[in-house]
Parts: C-alpha cells; sequence; structure tokens
C-alpha cells in the first residue's frame, strides 16, 4: 500500500469516526428507519466502491499526476518554473478546478437521464446521516473516477493538490451528510466556504426544485456562482422528508444494485 493511500485511509476513517460521534451527541434529526439495517446496506456499498476503486483505477489519478509533472505533460506543467510560488498558485487552481468539476458532474447527474439512473440510488435514501455520504452504486463510483482522471491529465494537476482534493472530497462529503446539529451562527459561517450538512440536506429534500440545487460537494461558491443555490428549505430541516417522490420505501441491497437497469 502507498503513502498516498495510508494518509487517504487515516484521514477518511479520522473524519467517520468523529462525524458518527457528533451525530450520536448532538444529532438534528431523529432517526426513523433502522439505522442497523440502512447502515450495513450503506456501508456494504461503501466497502464495495473502496475495492473496486482499488482494483481497477486505484491511485491511479495521484500517480499519473506525479507522471504528467515529471514529463511536462498537461496544460500547468507546460511551464519549466518550479518555484514556490509557482508550486502554490497551481495547487490552488488544481483544487478548485477539480472541485468546480465535481459540482458539474453532479449537477448533469441530475439532468442526464443516463447518469441519473446510477446517481438515483444516492438519493433513494429516506434517512439522511454519514452513512448516506457513501451511498453510492459502483458505476457511478467508476465513471467518477474516469472523469475525475481525464481532467487531471488534460489540466496537468498539481500531485499534492490531488491529494489534498480526494482527502478534502470525502471529508466535505463525510461532514455535509451528516445528521449533525450546528449553531446557526456558526453554520452561517461555515457555508460562506464550505458545504454544510443544512446545505446539503436540501438537496437531498423530497421536493424536486430542492433537490435540482445546492449541487457543491465541498466549496459552497459554485452554487453561488451558477445560480442553483437555495438557502433555506420549504420544510424545517428538522422534519422535512428526505429522498424522492418514488420510491417511498427502503429498497434491499440487490435491489439497489438492479435499480439503474429496471427502469427504462
Amino acid at each position: 500500500m502507498t503513502q498516498e493511500s495510508i494518509i487517504r485511509i487515516l484521514a477518511s476513517q479520522g473524519i467517520l469516526a468523529t462525524m458518527i460521534l457528533l451525530e450520536y451527541f448532538f444529532p438534528l434529526r431523529n432517526t426513523i428507519k433502522s439505522r442497523g439495517q440502512r447502515w450495513l446496506k450503506n456501508f456494504g456499498l461503501g466497502f464495495g466502491n473502496v475495492m473496486l476503486i482499488r482494483f481497477t483505477v486505484g491511485a491511479i489519478a495521484y500517480d499519473s499526476a506525479v507522471l504528467f509533472q515529471s514529463n511536462g505533460w498537461g496544460l500547468m506543467n507546460l511551464y519549466e518554473n518550479q518555484s514556490l510560488f509557482f508550486n502554490f498558485v497551481t495547487f490552488l487552481i488544481t483544487f478548485m478546478l477539480l472541485d468546480m468539476a465535481i459540482y458539474f458532474q453532479h449537477r448533469f447527474s441530475h439532468i442526464v437521464p443516463f447518469l441519473w439512473k446510477f446517481h438515483k440510488v444516492h438519493h433513494t435514501d429516506l434517512e439522511f446521516d454519514v452513512s448516506t455520504a457513501v451511498r453510492f452504486h459502483p458505476l457511478e463510483i467508476f465513471l467518477s473516477m474516469v472523469y475525475k482522471l481525464i481532467i487531471i491529465l488534460f489540466i496537468g494537476a498539481n500531485p499534492f493538490a490531488v491529494l489534498v482534493f480526494e482527502i478534502a472530497l470525502n471529508a466535505g462529503s463525510t461532514f455535509n451528510h451528516s445528521n449533525v446539529r450546528i449553531p446557526n451562527i456558526l453554520e452561517k459561517f461555515i457555508r460562506y466556504f464550505i458545504v454544510t450538512p443544512d446545505m446539503h440536506r436540501i438537496h437531498h429534500s423530497v421536493l424536486v426544485r430542492e433537490t435540482n440545487s445546492n449541487y457543491s460537494f465541498f466549496l459552497s461558491i459554485w452554487d453561488r456562482i451558477f445560480s442553483t443555490y437555495v438557502q433555506k428549505a420549504e420544510n424545517p430541516q428538522e422534519t422535512m422528508l428526505i429522498g424522492l417522490e418514488s420510491p417511498r420505501k427502503e429498497l434491499s441491497f440487490g435491489r439497489i444494485l438492479q435499480l439503474p437497469f429496471l427502469e427504462k
């Protein structure tokens, strides 16, 4: 296992454990559905997706960024300037471009019917907590990694920025899917910079106009720039319905995997 992989695993497990504890002591919503059954399915999907990535594209994103940088390939590697300031600038540009790319990937996952078939799995969760962060269909995860790899290679991404972004994306997703009560003043301040649970929970609302909003995953700026930001949900966060209009029932693990192929 590479050092990059170890860092990512330790970071992801650390934030997951932290958010589980915070959910337990400071929950916003009362859980209606069985946590045990949901978590078994959601974390089962998450574990399966980790294995899928590990035995397919694995650490290709980071390793490819290193390869492209060492060979001067990609847009940002066309310049031979390797000063500290230049590396800092390429780090910021890489991070911002990757985060914006994920925003558009997420947005198109709701617009393009083929992509929605797979992304819909994420939105069929009738509850909203840390386990929802890993409830993705394996094919969506695979397509997402391929998409990120293309972006990374095209721009000649800064390798360190790729590593930091992957950690931030994972940590941000775990945080903004958590069922944690955050004081209003603090929540509003955090939301200026990164996506909070209250902001992202609106995206998981059963109301379509709210589902089609707040697509940002880490930095919250993209929804404001591209006019997809909804500040406040129509219904109280504590009681708003989560999920889709249909289905309104818990799906079995097998049904979750089959869902993209069951509907035309």
